[in-house]
């Protein structure tokens, strides 16, 4: 089949060279000329395992196409996926205008039937606003073409996005013509082999199961910091305690391990929008509230547990941070937990050591100007000169160090572990001094004081 795909961030590119990859004929259609320039390379501009080799393999099959010409997209495809960004705007909503001017795209220059595909992550009711914008760019030029506007939202999490489209746990789409539901089964049939995996819904549901889902995981993770919070005033460690729940069915491992806050490009935006989204219709979404209420709360614990360590005397000091993007496998740095404490740590009059497997670029485009900011080439340099450190995201290559040298290497022998990476027991074992979140430690030991010159000189 032929597809055009408006967009060729994350989700686009994702989407486009899986579809490639399957056997259709892709055209990804963006107005970044340089990311355009850089994708007909086969260049990723983001960082996905397996991508970039798809991009490769697709490119040299000519499968795979790029460009930014909107009258080549809207001629090119049957199906005309619409897979920009929604940023929030400044009250929180989802911001529209990219959306709402590729449907203008595709009414301007649309000639013969297409099936507008909404991939973006959009508030309930967008279908219904891209059908009005084609229809009223129709009746500007005065012509008259049938289209159908269907709502396919992705559940692709970053950093096993490949894997998530190749092999779907659920399709969901939202139509309300049965001919664009069997396009679309057509289209992802080469996905669901196995099993069937189509859910075929009304529009304005299928929109609000993307939010919905992602305001259920990350609904879950605040409640697991807030009982890792409870825990550490009782004394109770919360790793037993999640032991002790995900083994029951109706709750289940997924999504409730304790940490320093969510972050990235997906749930903090989403809760927002969907909370946005109720306050419009009337609706006073007291849990969405508490959900980002808690999780701002939390992306500030590492940084809490630092200070009281420090006994507030932070200027001067150099932590070394292990982990910048929001998760593992991703080099997305947005909203990320790193952010929160590094922050905190330069207002505090810190330095920041810091070292990430795949985000370092990314954070020097951030902070790359900083003089309080040295990026490191691997986990142990980070620690050179550091009094403490930190462990912000859970790389696979962080669980389990070198913990002899980190002891030697750091001033003050302290971890303090934001992904309860490490056993306690075992920290102490090490001489290392171990702060996780919801371990029990909520009384944070302050470290020696050191002595002044002044007071060694009296003995």
């Amino acid at each position: 089949m032929r597809l055009t795909i408006f967009g060729s961030g994350y989700v686009g590119l994702v989407t486009g060279a899986c579809f490639a990859e399957a056997g259709n004929n892709v055209l990804c259609v963006d107005v970044d000329e340089r990311k355009i320039a850089m994708l007909r390379r086969g260049e990723s501009p983001i960082y996905e395992p397996g991508l970039e080799e798809l991009l490769k393999k697709n490119l040299a099959a000519g499968r795979l196409n790029f460009s930014s010409d909107p009258a080549e997209g809207v001629a090119h495809g049957l199906f005309q996926f619409i897979a920009v960004g929604t940023p929030p705007d400044e009250d929180g909503s989802a911001d529209l205008r990219h959306v709402l001017a590729v449907a203008e795209s595709i009414g301007t220059h649309m000639t013969e039937y297409r099936t507008v595909v909404t991939k973006s992550t959009v508030p309930v009711g967008t279908a219904d606003q891209v059908k009005a914008k084609i229809e009223e760019t129709l009746r500007a030029r005065r012509v008259s073409v049938e289209f159908d506007v269907v709502s396919n939202p992705e559940f692709l999490k970053e950093g096993a996005a490949i894997a998530d489209f190749m092999k779907p746990d659920r399709i969901v789409v939202g139509t309300d013509n049965p001919r664009t539901a069997e396009l679309l089964k057509a289209l992802y049939d080469p996905f669901t082999r196995s099993r069937e995996r189509m859910i075929v819904m009304d529009v304005r549901s299928s929109e609000l199961t993307k939010y919905a889902a992602n305001a259920m995981l990350a609904t879950k993770i605040s409640f697991m910091n807030e009982l890792a919070n409870l825990a550490e005033r009782m004394g109770a460690d919360i790793e037993k305690v999640r032991l002790g729940i995900g083994s029951d069915p109706r709750i289940g491992y997924h999504f409730i391990y304790p940490g320093c806050g969510f972050g990235g490009s997906c749930f903090p935006k989403d809760v927002q929008a969907l909370a946005r989204s109720a306050k419009e219709h009337a609706f006073d979404a007291q849990l969405l509230a508490a959900v980002q209420d808690v999780n701002q709360r939390q992306k500030k614990q590492l940084y809490s547990k630092i200070e009281r360590y420090f006994g507030g005397q932070l200027a001067g000091k150099t932590l070394a941070v292990w982990g910048l993007a929001f998760k593992p496998n991703t080099d997305d740095m947005r909203e990320a937990p790193s952010r929160t404490l590094m922050e905190a740590l330069w207002k505090a009059g810190a330095k920041v050591r810091a070292y990430d497997p795949v985000a370092g670029q990314e954070a020097l485009r951030l902070y790359g100007d900083r003089t309080d900011f040295y990026l490191a080439q691997s986990s142990m340099e980070a620690l050179q000169g550091a009094d403490a450190l930190a462990i912000v995201t859970e790389w696979q290559e962080f669980r389990s160090p070198d913990f002899d040298q980190i002891k030697a290497e750091l001033k003050h022998p302290v971890i303090f572990d934001g992904r309860n990476l490490y056993d306690p027991a075992l920290m102490r074992q090490y001489g290392l001094k171990y702060f996780g979140i919801g371990r029990g430690d909520s009384v944070v030991t302050r470290p020696p004081l050191e002595r002044s010159a002044a007071q060694a000189a009296v003995g």
